[in-house]
Order: structure tokens, then sequence, then C-alpha cells
């Protein structure tokens, strides 16, 4: 774990995305159509999902939590009754 000017960082996003957008956990729940406490609980199992802290709150990279919901079939399924994927026809 890394401090750097006020921010604590945890888990990066992939080094070829030039400008990550980042969410919060709330933000993060909404787009995925799941609960905050499915996102925190991916945090604390170390699933892959790209986070870091600020001022106490994680912060959810956008990508990451893509993939993340797309392992899981419920949590796919989820993601696109639910979530994004409702304004979403085709993934690539």
């Amino acid at each position: 774990m890394a401090k750097e000017a006020g921010k604590t960082t945890k888990n990066t996003p992939p080094k070829n995305i030039q400008q990550p957008i980042w969410l919060s956990v709330s933000e993060a729940a909404k787009l995925g159509g799941v609960q905050g406490k499915t996102i925190r609980r991916a945090i604390k199992t170390e699933n892959g999902l790209a986070f870091k802290i600020v001022k106490n709150r994680y912060q959810i990279e956008l990508g990451s939590l893509l993939v993340f919901l797309s392992k899981n079939t419920k949590l796919q399924n989820k993601l696109k009754d639910y979530g994004l994927g409702q304004y979403v026809e085709e993934w690539r």
C-alpha cells in the first residue's frame, strides 16, 4: 500500500487506460445494479476490483467493476437487468 499526498493506492487499473473513471461505492453499485455491500465485499476479498482510497472513501475503477460483474452469472444478470446493461444493446 503506497501513500501519495493524501491518498492511499491499493489496487490500480491496467496501464493501457490513460484516464480511468473512478466511482464511489454507491455509484458503482447503482451502475452495476447491485447493493453497496456487494461492492464492499468484493473489495475486502480482493476479486481483482481496482480501487483506491481517497480521504477514507473507496474509489472503484469503472473498467475493473465491469470485469468483476461479468465474472459471475448472477452479477452479470443484475448488471444487464438492473444496472448499466439495460441501456446497452450489445457489449463488446
